[in-house]
């Protein structure tokens, strides 16, 4: 097993030199390379990605789904593993996947909790056990092997919000899908910024939203409604470029 690690960036200049370390620490003989798909960012983000050993490209378009086929698209592993900048990854992360694989899964993601003591958020993670759609994400990380999604051709890049969902739900019609029982650790800073409650508001009112066949556009307008922006979030801005943190 050869895993190509692919992490889609914009203004992760404090995350993502920590995370490529960590990864490379981990990751032994089994990680061939991290690829750090950037959107591109306004800070030293590809910089320090690169310094910290990380393969650094620069999207053609803007939006999560096109950063990481582009990443896809240059991975050397037969495993592939989506990571998000802000996370902190489970040290065994080399060998769960290898035990999943093994175990005939072909995909498949962590369980998360978050860098934060608050009860509430701790019962958000709670049901990160359970196998339901609303329960997953590209938070959690997801591993698939590259044969499998060059098969499924990625995700889908007309999404520009709930890309995560969209290939899940699609992957899992053909294949068996795996939640290791372990946690990896995800911020709390959208919450931090905003509110749990109008965070949750938000998330339930788009994914509710998108269940129900609303347009991209929409769902990006009413998320933005909701939510405070931020450098990490939907760029309050430049509405030619963005990225939304699920």
């Amino acid at each position: 097993m050869r895993i190509s690690v692919v992490i889609p960036t914009y203004n992760e200049e404090e995350n993502i030199g920590r995370l490529v370390g960590e990864l490379r620490q981990y990751g032994g003989e089994k990680l061939v390379e991290v690829i750090v798909v950037d959107a591109p960012s306004q800070d030293r983000t590809a910089e320090v990605a690169r310094r910290a050993g990380a393969k650094v490209v620069v999207a053609d378009q803007p939006g999560r789904a096109c950063q990481m086929n582009a990443g896809a698209q240059m991975a050397t592993g037969d495993v592939l593993y989506f990571v998000h900048a802000d996370v902190r990854i489970h040290p065994d992360y080399a060998a769960d996947i290898e035990q999943a694989l093994s175990e005939g899964y072909t995909l498949g993601c962590y369980r998360y909790q978050f860098d934060s003591p608050h009860l509430l958020l701790k019962v958000n993670a709670f049901f990160q056990r359970f196998d339901r759609i609303w329960s997953r994400g590209g938070d959690q990380t997801l591993f698939i092997t590259k044969k499998e999604f060059d098969q499924l051709e990625g995700y889908c890049e007309k999404h520009r919000v709930m890309e995560d969902y969209e290939f899940i739900i699609r992957a899992r019609k053909q294949h068996r899908f795996k939640i290791i029982p372990k946690n990896i650790t995800v911020s709390s800073r959208k919450y931090d910024e905003n509110s749990y409650f109008r965070v949750n508001i938000a998330n339930a009112v788009v994914m509710w939203m998108y269940f129900r066949g609303a347009p991209q556009q929409k769902l990006i307008d009413t998320y933005k409604s909701i939510i405070k922006t931020d450098k990490y979030g939907v760029k309050p801005v430049d509405n030619e470029k963005w990225t939304v943190d699920s």
